[in-house]
């Protein structure tokens, strides 16, 4: 009978801490036992299963297709989100809302953020970060060279420097071509100081911010005028692609697609992305699905922003 008498007494002790909320000291008192037996019985409580602890989720969020796409793809932190139609404008606004909360909550002091400038739904992002009290990140670097048509160059240009003034730090643009015409025109690009001086802030990135696409350009990425042409994606369809990080291509396994066109972007490479310490991607839509399943693969996301119809798809 030793056991269940320990056992009551164990109980009686979590009942008093859990139930009628009194303190450890108080419990000790009115029990007339040290704080530190009360402690230990606490914690002989949950190894028994006397006290057990339940999550309930809430409603609107989606903790078992988190906990899946974790667990699958070996991420440290994923956001499903709610939304009433699987339609790509819907899905980037409600991704946008839900990673500036999670940047605004998670960003550390001096942080080096490298941002995909040219991603609609990170600038959808930037659209609902407050402004944040306190100098919060040290540089914010624009990762793609943004020079292009210029009624679209504005936003690449724009949303870097929108948030770096959101979260404190100093913008590092990128203002030479992403894609640039041949290898000798990127060599004399990066000749300039201003040019480099912002690569090498690659290698010191704290946070990377992309976005994931497919094989096919974005309208905004069409518009800019910053794309390979149609020969050149049917080389990269035929080399296996099936979507890019930053103009950086890989294949359904996620592995890299190497060929030619390479050289002539300039950009973060995937090797500098694995290298960095946080990778956080904000992607969905049923026009990426492939895109962002091949890119889990790669092994350089930690965090992954996306939608529950988008979940869903790449958990079958």
């Amino acid at each position: 009978m030793g056991r269940i008498n320990e056992l009551r007494l164990i109980a009686r002790v979590a009942q008093m801490y859990h139930v009628e909320e009194k303190r450890q000291s108080e419990i000790a008192e009115i029990l007339r036992m040290s704080q530190a037996t009360v402690s230990r019985m606490l914690k002989r409580a949950e190894q028994e299963g006397i006290v057990r602890t339940t999550i309930i989720p809430p409603p609107g969020t989606f903790a078992d297709l988190e906990n899946e796409l974790r667990s699958r793809f070996g991420l440290t932190e994923v956001i499903v989100v709610d939304c009433s139609e699987d339609r790509d404008g819907a899905i980037m606004a409600r991704i946008g809302e839900a990673a500036a909360h999670f940047i605004e909550v998670t960003l550390q002091q001096d942080e080096i953020i490298g941002v995909s400038s040219w991603s609609q739904t990170i600038l959808k992002m930037v659209d609902n970060i407050h402004p944040m009290k306190g100098a919060k990140a040290k540089y914010v670097v624009q990762i793609l060279g943004g020079m292009g048509d210029a009624s679209v160059q504005m936003h690449a240009t724009q949303l870097t420097a929108r948030l770096a003034k959101l979260t404190g730090g100093e913008p590092r643009l990128l203002l030479v071509q992403g894609i640039t015409s041949s290898r000798e025109a990127k060599l004399v690009m990066l000749a300039d100081p201003v040019v480099r001086e912002t690569m090498d802030l690659f290698g010191r990135l704290s946070l990377a911010i992309i976005g994931i696409g497919a094989v096919e350009p974005s309208e905004l990425l069409a518009r800019s005028g910053n794309t390979f042409s149609r020969q050149e994606m049917a080389m990269l369809h035929e080399a296996g692609a099936v979507g890019e990080i930053s103009y950086r291509f890989y294949d359904e396994d996620g592995k890299p697609v190497e060929t030619p066109l390479n050289e002539r972007v300039i950009g973060l490479t995937l090797e500098e992305l694995r290298r960095t310490d946080r990778v956080m991607a904000l992607a969905g839509g049923e026009s990426k699905t492939q895109a962002i399943a091949a890119a889990l693969k790669l092994g350089v996301i930690d965090v992954l922003v996306t939608d529950k119809f988008t979940a869903a798809r790449l958990l079958n």
